[in-house]
């Protein structure tokens, strides 16, 4: 489930055309929406009610408490609407922590209503299934509904019948509107669940002798029943939260994701922060996220994102040079930190998807030095020497600061590193095995770069300079030599070597068999594949 939020305008448009119920809903949605560009002659051309009736008007942009705020104007004629726009439209305001510009305005026509006529009503999605609150003092003075509102759990596959609306949810509420708002909430939780909502709060919701009115309305939807709902969402719009605008280069990182098996992922926190995040895998992202901003630097991190599902190469070049060309718009005083993470991937082939990083990074070489921007990269999995490897070199070929770890490093680490929360270690000379067969390549960190003719960084021979041996972490002569670590080191795997593979990993199968067939081995490497949960 991925929820997320839908503008005001949305949520009634879709309520309206689709609710089915046999309570008088006033099931015309009459609005006009106001932006700084809007022409009021062909806005009143379009809407002749705007003159006849007095009007509300009020931004719609995912602000919650708006009357609180002062951001709604009631019972107005038009000259009033405008009157009350003039100061506010297009015009940063601050709401909590939040600091954004009102730019769209909802105008709707005023209900002339009592207090004692207001109610509150919302329904939101859990583990268990769905809650749905009622109270019988809505309006913008409603409180604590969690602690004040009745509230009642329909488990999942249960239906909502008016009977146990009126024995649970309708205790407080006048005798004389119990039917009509039984009525009303059995068809809205049915809409609810038809449209595949997971929130949905009305309030007030407004029940007079004329009928129901839903004068106010938040809403969230779950975006991956997009397949499911297309016919009735339409091209449904998730508007940013306010005091956050739409980007391109977020519009562009989910079309490559819409067009891609693999998950390609980019928010803009604040384009102006110093930390920015490349991370492998949604679960490390959060992790990453977390650590960030558990060591201090919540205001100083840039953007949420991920990479994963095996992306091309040039699917993580262009994810790359996305968030490098974002990064190197705006210096900071104290330069940025670009932090390329990731857990043990099972099957991803790490040194393939570091070859778009490192492209992305030649191709940024000059405006991320001009940005004094250092580089952490943390990444294990299969041939993740070969990655983290190049990942070292394009660092010395560029001059930028690039600082690889792999494995022996928590995961968190480099991020602690990079805030200055602890030291950045040497790299002493790893021991040579053979977990990185698929490539070229060798684990130990001193191997003279020109001996890899096949490397990822596209670099000749010729044009690298043999690594240097990194410093070691302790004493020299408590170091082993790279000739004693090679006589320790055992061969793990022959070609008479099988493997019983545990869990149904059909693409690792498949990738294993596929390189007996190269080698042209007699026997197939797999012997078993072990699947206990039949």
């Amino acid at each position: 489930m991925s929820a997320k939020a839908i503008s005001e305008q949305t949520g009634k448009e879709l309520l309206y055309k689709f609710i089915c119920t046999t309570s008088a809903i006033q099931n015309r949605f009459k609005y006009a929406r106001v932006t700084p560009d809007t022409d009021w002659a062909r806005l009143l051309q379009d809407h002749p009610w705007l003159l006849s009736q007095n009007l509300v008007v009020k931004p719609d942009q995912l602000i919650k408490r708006r009357g609180k705020l002062g951001l709604v104007g009631v019972n107005l004629t038009l000259d009033g609407v405008k009157s009350w726009l003039k100061p506010r439209l297009g015009q940063e305001a601050t709401v909590g922590k939040a600091t954004g510009f009102l730019k769209n305005f909802l105008i709707e026509p005023f209900v002339p209503h009592s207090q004692a006529e207001e109610f509150y009503v919302c329904i939101y999605a859990t583990r268990e299934g769905d809650y749905v609150l009622f109270h019988h003092e809505g309006g913008v003075d409603v409180g604590d509904v969690d602690a004040k509102a009745q509230k009642l759990l329909v488990g999942v596959d249960e239906k909502l019948n008016p009977e146990d609306i009126k024995k649970h949810l309708l205790v407080h509420a006048p005798e004389d509107k119990k039917e009509i708002l039984a009525s009303f909430i059995s068809g809205l939780f049915n809409f609810y669940e038809d449209l595949y909502f997971t929130y949905l709060e009305i309030n007030p919701l407004v029940v007079t002798k004329d009928g129901v009115y839903v004068l106010d309305l938040a809403a969230k939807v779950d975006a991956t029943a997009d397949y499911i709902c297309k016919v009735k969402w339409g091209d449904i719009e998730f508007p940013p939260p306010f005091g956050r605008e739409a980007y391109p280069e977020e519009a562009y990182i989910a079309d490559l994701d819409a067009k891609s098996g693999a998950s390609l992922k980019l928010t803009l926190l604040n384009p102006k922060g110093r930390i920015w995040t490349m991370v492998a895998g949604g679960g490390a992202s959060v992790v990453y996220s977390d650590t960030i901003c558990d060591l201090g630097g919540v205001n100083e991190l840039a953007n949420y994102g991920e990479y994963s599902g095996a992306p091309s190469e040039q699917q993580t070049y262009d994810y790359a040079k996305t968030i490098l060309s974002l990064m190197t718009r705006e210096k900071h005083p104290d330069g940025k930190i670009l932090i390329i993470g990731g857990s043990i991937a099972n099957f991803t082939n790490v040194a393939a998807t570091f070859k778009g990083i490192v492209r992305a990074i030649r191709d940024y070489q000059g405006p991320l030095k001009e940005h004094e921007v250092t580089v952490f990269v943390r990444r294990g999995g299969p041939n993740y020497q070969e990655g983290l490897r190049v990942m070292g070199e394009v660092g010395k070929t560029t001059g930028i600061p690039i600082h690889v770890f792999g494995t022996e490093t928590h995961m968190t680490a480099i991020v602690g590193m990079a805030l200055g929360h602890r030291p950045i270690p040497n790299q002493p000379p790893t021991a040579a095995h053979t977990a990185n067969f698929l490539l070229n390549a060798s684990g130990s960190t001193s191997t003279p770069a020109p001996s890899r003719t096949a490397s990822f960084s596209e670099s000749r021979a010729d044009e690298v300079a043999p690594a240097k041996k990194a410093k070691p972490a302790m004493p020299q002569d408590s170091v082993p030599s790279p000739r004693s670590l090679q006589g320790k080191s055992t061969t793990l795997f022959s070609r008479h070597t099988k493997a019983i593979v545990w869990g149904m990993q059909t693409r690792a199968v498949q990738g294993m068999l596929d390189f007996d067939y190269v080698c042209s081995r007699d026997e197939p490497s797999v012997a078993a594949m072990v699947y206990p949960f039949t």
